[in-house]
């Protein structure tokens, strides 16, 4: 991540850790210069990831952890969440807009993240695990805000 000095918290595999992880990383995000709006939906976003680390990374073990770091340079937030799961490939996730997934239970997590973020990329761990990263740049002045 950037010079600087980024952020890490460890997180239990436990969906009561995501409130204080989405509020830690609303917090950052207000540091690096975003207004209350994109707190908000970067909080969405960071949120979606950690469940979906904690429920088909970890699959609920408690044995394993889920990695929140955060940087990035002035005007930018750089937010990596990591598991020790058996890792994806984010092309082979369903497309959660397609008719027939319409009515699925999962996949709208990532398709919510990738509307949200400026950039979102996964990354294989060795020797096991996920690292998915989400970049969120602040808009310019009189830019389109638009989130969704």
């Amino acid at each position: 991540m950037e010079a600087g000095g980024p952020v890490f918290r460890s997180l239990e595999s436990r969906v009561e850790e995501v409130d204080e992880a989405e509020a830690w990383v609303r917090q950052f995000a207000a540091g690096q210069g975003f207004d209350e709006s994109d707190q908000y939906f970067i909080g969405l976003a960071v949120r979606e990831v950690v469940v979906n680390a904690i429920k088909h990374g970890n699959r609920f073990d408690l044995s394993k952890k889920v990695g929140l770091t955060l940087g990035g340079a002035p005007g930018e937030l750089v937010v990596e969440v990591s598991d020790e799961g058996e890792g994806f490939l984010l092309e082979e996730v369903p497309d959660a807009q397609v008719a027939e997934n319409l009515e699925r239970r999962s996949g709208r997590g990532l398709l919510l993240a990738r509307r949200i973020m400026d950039a979102i990329s996964v990354h294989a761990l060795e020797p096991a695990g996920t690292r998915v990263r989400l970049v969120k740049r602040v808009a310019a002045p009189g830019a389109d805000r638009d989130q969704m």
